[in-house]
């Protein structure tokens, strides 16, 4: 897979845009400032924008492409991240550490998932938010109709509802929802997909 996303992100244009996903913005934008860690960010959209903001963000891919673009986009903007290659099960952050965590199209092989997923819940604070937006276990459908739309063909890597709030039941729900939704991101995400939504704070 890394050979894949450096390929995509060598290409001259920002693969899914250099403005950060809606989503993302939305809730990040009610948020105080803190600490941030943005795991499988690519390019560095969201990442960016979170530094833009006054956040200390943090992000991480597999893809040394992608850091290349994340920091020529950071110096566009005028403000720097930290970014880090590696895989996610690796990288060893400190537990409780982050304010918040976004998980935006962050879809991991099937034999990590749940652990990744657990190492976010990990790497949280107490009183700290994820914001989550990835492609459903429905998703398949419209990928089928408009390969336009992107997303992971694999019903395993796609996310259900259930799975999300299963791993993240230590949290106080504000957000949890499966939705059609209309993208509009870069080349690679554009047309009607099926996303889970999950935005929560960690109480325990």
């Amino acid at each position: 897979m890394k050979e894949f996303w450096d390929n995509r992100y060598a290409e001259t244009e920002f693969a899914y845009g250099e403005v950060p996903n809606k989503f993302f913005k939305k809730e990040l934008d009610k948020l105080i400032q803190g600490k941030i860690l943005l795991p499988a960010d690519g390019e560095g959209r969201n990442s960016v924008y979170a530094a833009k903001n006054n956040w200390e963000s943090y992000a991480c891919d597999i893809s040394s492409s992608g850091k290349t673009k994340a920091v020529l986009l950071a110096e566009r903007h005028k403000t720097k991240l930290t970014y880090d290659i590696g895989d996610f099960g690796v990288l060893n952050y400190k537990q409780h550490s982050f304010d918040a965590i976004a998980l935006i199209y962050a879809h991991f092989p099937p034999s990590k998932k749940m652990e990744y997923l657990n190492l976010v819940n990990d790497y949280l604070k107490i009183g700290g938010v994820l914001i989550f937006e990835g492609f459903s276990k429905s998703h398949l459908k419209f990928n089928t109709k408009n390969p336009k739309v992107g997303g992971p063909k694999n019903l395993d890597v796609l996310f259900s509802l259930e799975e999300v709030q299963s791993v993240f039941s230590n949290y106080s729900v504000s957000i949890a929802e499966e939705s059609i939704i209309e993208l509009s991101e870069g080349d690679y995400h554009i047309g009607q997909g099926s996303v889970v939504r999950f935005v929560a704070k960690k109480i325990g």
